[in-house]
């Protein structure tokens, strides 16, 4: 690795790291970074899951120690959507992935318009409005996505947690949780199929682990006047991205 990948990789993952707490869709920045360094197309999927572990584990213990709690329940979430990773992550070899990003991109429009939407106060509840094995269904799949390409999974996650009436901060701190759990037990599928270049995935860990502290900060600082610019723009360029617009 020369200086300048090692520059570009601290520089790009810390941004990423701001940008998954905040929003999602870092990883648009970090594999193309990765792929710059020298490292191949599947393995910078792989080794990209190294910095996005780091982030959702600095983000996750951030929030806990300034107040935030997304534990609760939780485990309706994090079960399906972790048996969904597992699944994705073993099948992602056989995805087609121009089309499947592409169909992703169209489905971005919806999934901003759900993150969005702020409930009518006469809707909040303290239970999901969904039926309990639909929010399986939909968690299993968001998981599938996640274990298989990650990028952009934080956007699913918000708005089906959004669906369920959580406020922004809340569910900044249970999208972090999730995500680092099925990226905890979907890393193996990629380091056992030697998919992981260590030094670069390495150096851009730490890069997404001081942005994805500073991320979680200014989360809970700011709220959903801050975040949501994040989350509209995260989206958008997302979507452009994945359509093949730029």
């Amino acid at each position: 690795m020369e200086t300048i990948h090692i520059l570009l990789l601290l520089g790009g993952g810390f941004v990423a790291g701001i940008i998954n707490t905040m929003a999602g869709g870092g990883s648009l920045l970090t594999v193309p970074l990765l792929v710059f360094a020298g490292v191949g197309g599947n393995t910078a999927n792989g080794s990209n899951r190294i910095g996005v572990l780091a982030g959702t584990l600095s983000a996750a213990s951030t929030f806990r120690r300034m107040g935030v709690s997304g534990w609760a329940g939780i485990s309706r979430i994090l079960v399906p959507a972790v048996l969904g990773s597992l699944i994705g992550s073993i099948l992602v070899t056989q995805l087609t992935d121009d089309v499947f990003e592409r169909v992703f991109g169209l489905v971005m429009i919806p999934v901003l318009a759900l993150s969005l939407r702020k409930p009518d106060p006469k809707e909040l509840t303290s239970k999901p409005q969904w039926h309990p094995f639909v929010s399986a269904l939909v968690f299993f799949g968001v998981g599938i996505y996640g274990g298989a390409i990650q990028a952009g999974v934080g956007l699913m996650l918000i708005a089906a947690l959004r669906r369920a009436n959580i406020d922004i901060v809340t569910t900044n701190h249970i999208k972090v949780i999730v995500t680092g759990a099925f990226t905890l037990f979907t890393l193996p599928v990629f380091i056992l199929n030697g998919d992981v270049y260590w030094l670069p995935a390495l150096v851009l860990a730490v890069g997404v682990g001081l942005g994805a502290f500073v991320g979680a900060r200014i989360t809970v600082a700011g709220g959903e006047r801050v975040v949501r610019p994040v989350l509209v723009c995260a989206v958008v360029v997302m979507a452009g991205r994945l359509l093949g617009l730029y």
